[in-house]
Order: C-alpha cells, then structure tokens, then sequence
C-alpha cells in the first residue's frame, strides 16, 4: 500500500502465477469517498488492436443506406401487423378500428415489399433470413385483406379491400402535398367506380356523394391545376367522413 498525496493505492498481485503472466489490478480509493477506479492492467484482449475499438458501420454507400431502411421499414410493418392481430384475437381492439389499421397496414406493406422484392421474392424468404416469427402477419398478408371482412360473398371482399386502399391512398397524397390534379384525378375516380360497384351500399350512400362532390370538382380543373391550401383540408375532412361512414355501413351490414 503507497500513500500518493490524497489517494491510497493498493496493488494487488494474484498469487501462485509467475511474473510474466500476473494479473494485476490497482484501485485507487480517494479520501473523499466519491471515487472507486479499479483498472485490470495486464493481459487486456483489445490493448494491442485498436480496431476492435472501432465504430462498425452497417453502411458504406448511400444505396446501401437505402437499403438498409427499406429493410427496416418492410421489418417494422411486419411486426406492426402481427402486433395487431395479436390484439384483435385478445379483444383488445375494437372491429372498426382493427379493420381501418390493418387495411392501411396492408397498403404499406405493398409499397414496403416492392422496394425490396428484388432480392426477396416473397415475404416468406424475407422473414426466413431474419428469423421472424410473425405467422399472424404473414396470413393477413397472403390473404390481403383484415380478419373482419369475411371472403364468403364471391368477389365482395376484395371490392371491400379495394375501397379501403384507395380511400387510404388518396388521403396520404394529399398529406403528402400531391395536389396537382391530374395527380388525384385518376385514384379518385377508381375509387367512386368501385364504390359504386358494391351493391351492399345504398345509392344515396353519404361516403359515395362526397367523393362523386371532389371528382366533379377536379374534372372542371386543368391537369396542371392545384388544389390550394383551403381545398387540401376540405377535401381530406370530406374523404376522413366518407371514409368513417364506408367503415360504419360495413359493421352494420
């Protein structure tokens, strides 16, 4: 034990090892009591390869970045999508609202995949290299439609999946500030013809005036026109009503 001004410093050498191959650890105890350092000096595996120190980095290039979140994002949705339908069969989420998150679950997994197809041909060799174990979400996925909505009425049930998306993605390009007509025009009118298409929805249906409202309303624009600020918010309130109202006569029916 030496005594270095206000330090004390113990060593200690284990016993029965010759010199080259001790073990040696100091501790140094400040008088203060608010410092325990404790160091093991020798035989230290990183102390001559400072590369072992270094950052590891999952990307070099900005295509392996892209890459990389592709991955991430097809990962994230996966699990999401699993996650719920988890909680569905608990009862921990109510039908409607089960119904609206896996439908808009399943148009991102859509557009997810296709970035990352190319290299995984379908959802089961992605899950296979990362070890996923989301069985839930790979049925919902095959059958691309949410558990609500039952495939017993011939083609309805895809009619019913069709509307679901195209309501979803007219709303997010219009979040996304994609406002040029000829940009919505044309998701909007598949989504009136297949709301038409479902004879479960009276002719009066609130959901299908609204849309018809906003499709007479671009066709009298130029392609090149933009819905201004005002018309965005007033034209997602109208299609988020539309949208509650399809989801609404679908519990009821």
């Amino acid at each position: 034990k030496v005594s270095l001004g206000h330090s004390f410093h113990i060593l200690f050498v284990s016993p029965g090892t010759t010199t080259s191959s001790q073990i040696v650890h100091r501790h140094t105890f400040h008088r203060s009591g608010a410092m325990f350092h404790s160091v093991q000096a020798a035989h230290d595996p990183g102390q001559n390869r400072p590369e072992l120190y270094e950052e590891v980095k999952l990307h070099r290039t900005a295509r392996e970045r892209e890459k990389n979140d592709n991955m991430a994002d097809l990962f994230a949705l996966i699990q999401t999508i699993q996650c719920l339908e988890k909680a569905y069969i608990k009862d921990a989420v109510v039908p409607k609202e089960y119904t609206s998150a896996c439908a808009k679950l399943l148009v991102q997994y859509k557009a997810a995949f296709k970035q990352v197809e190319s290299e995984y041909p379908s959802i089961e060799a992605f899950a296979d290299k990362f070890r996923l174990e989301c069985p839930a979400a790979i049925e919902r996925i095959k059958q691309d439609r949410p558990l609500t909505i039952r495939d017993d009425k011939g083609n309805q049930s895809k009619t019913i999946a069709d509307i679901t998306s195209l309501f979803i993605t007219v709303m997010d390009r219009l979040r996304l500030e994609i406002r040029a007509m000829d940009q919505i025009h044309p998701d909007l009118s598949e989504l009136y013809d297949t709301i038409n298409s479902l004879s479960t929805l009276e002719p009066n249906f609130e959901g299908k005036v609204k849309v018809k409202s906003w499709l007479d309303r671009l066709g009298v624009m130029s392609a090149s026109d933009e819905l201004t600020d005002d018309q965005v918010r007033q034209m997602l309130f109208d299609l988020e009503g539309a949208y509650n109202a399809f989801m609404k006569a679908l519990s009821q029916s």
